[in-house]
């Protein structure tokens, strides 16, 4: 189990990839974002956009998917988060992209009122496969601390 006292300010973590396809960007935009230039080819033509692309809701829960098997996989002592900030969605994302997560620590926090957990600071970049930022923002994750048995 990787613990608060385990993580290091400053270290950087690539959380790994997510291969974007138009099924599942018209599926989601269906579901949850409905407009034109998220479901129509003609409609996204019109717009500065020039094709489909993913909403930026989507674009922010695959990277939700891509970090949560990270955190997973590896233990993490993770107890949720009470929110983000600074989301940026910097350029679109379109069916065919591969997305890249990484994440570098910038601050932690023992909490003052429950020994037992801290408070992590992430900030996230969400790449495509050119390289460019797509998507940013800092994560904020509460973890439990180190058990002191």
């Amino acid at each position: 189990m990787i613990y608060f006292e385990d993580l290091v300010v400053g270290s950087e973590t690539a959380y790994g990839t997510y291969d974007v396809t138009r099924e599942e960007v018209l599926e989601f935009a269906r579901k949850y974002d409905p407009q034109p230039f998220h479901l129509s080819d003609e409609e996204a033509a019109k717009t500065h956009f020039g094709r489909i692309a993913a909403s930026g809701w989507h674009t922010t829960a695959m990277t939700m998917a891509v970090t949560a098997r990270f955190v997973i996989a590896r233990g993490h002592a993770g107890l949720g988060s009470p929110g983000i900030d600074e989301l940026r969605w910097k350029k679109p994302v379109y069916p065919g992209d591969t997305l890249t997560v990484a994440g570098k620590l910038i601050d932690k926090t023992p909490s003052r009122s429950k020994p037992e957990i801290g408070t992590v600071r992430t900030a996230t970049t969400v790449t495509n496969q050119h390289g460019e930022t797509v998507m940013s923002f800092t994560s904020i994750v509460l973890m439990r601390r180190r058990p002191a048995d």
